[in-house]
């Protein structure tokens, strides 16, 4: 194969998948733009392989990439006590392996219209998400003097959150505190103003999001 048909092959696929991935960790997506990167890459390298050793040859080769894969889009996911979620982030890591096989396999016109589709999901999936369509999903700890009614955090959660369930409770006899770990889903620009509320109340000692 050409050098210079190799370079921009994986020019492509690079620039592609550093976009994308950079996009998903400015979002604070469990999965960021290195990943992206080097899954694509990777799979792009490996489908120049197949095409210089000959398609028939290396159909074994392709197949076990996308397998895989698959198996590492699975570590993408995250399950709380009650809930599963990171399906979108690893369908994105499934996605762009294939990405890397198209280019490098030099289906560029197959690989533009994904690509393009991708952009669209993901910027649809945004939208959803800052409107509480979908599940922006936050962990937050609490932790107070003494022990804190309930009511008085559920309060202050209600107004920022759709939805909430206390996921964690620690007491700590010898410095008088509690600490309460609940995990959120709303709308992310009232999540992310929630710690503010807290700050103000006198009984919280501290408060953060994980």
């Amino acid at each position: 194969m050409i050098f210079n048909e190799v370079l921009l092959k994986f020019f492509l696929v690079f620039a592609s998948s550093f976009i994308y991935g950079l996009n998903r960790q400015k979002s604070h997506k469990p999965v960021g733009f290195g990943t992206f990167v080097l899954i694509s890459v990777g799979s792009c390298a490996l489908a120049v392989i197949a095409v210089d050793m000959g398609i028939e040859q290396s159909v074994g080769l392709l197949g076990a990439i996308v397998t895989g894969i698959g198996f590492l889009g699975a570590g993408a996911l995250i399950k709380s006590s009650d809930k599963v979620f990171g399906f979108t982030t690893a369908a994105s890591i499934w996605f762009f392996a294939i990405l890397g096989l198209s280019v490098g396999l030099g289906e560029y016109t197959s690989a533009s219209i994904i690509y393009v589709m991708v952009w669209i999901v993901a910027i649809f999936d945004k939208d959803l998400e800052k409107n509480a369509i979908g599940s922006y999903r936050r962990k937050i700890i609490i932790q107070g003097r003494n022990l804190v009614p309930k009511e008085k955090i559920t309060n202050i959660l209600a107004k920022y959150s759709t939805e909430f369930y206390l996921f964690s409770t620690h007491l700590n006899k010898k410095d008088k505190t509690s600490t309460m770990t609940y995990v959120l889903e709303g709308p992310k620009e009232k999540i992310e103003s929630l710690l503010k509320s807290f700050y103000n109340q006198s009984w919280c000692l501290s408060v953060k999001f994980e």
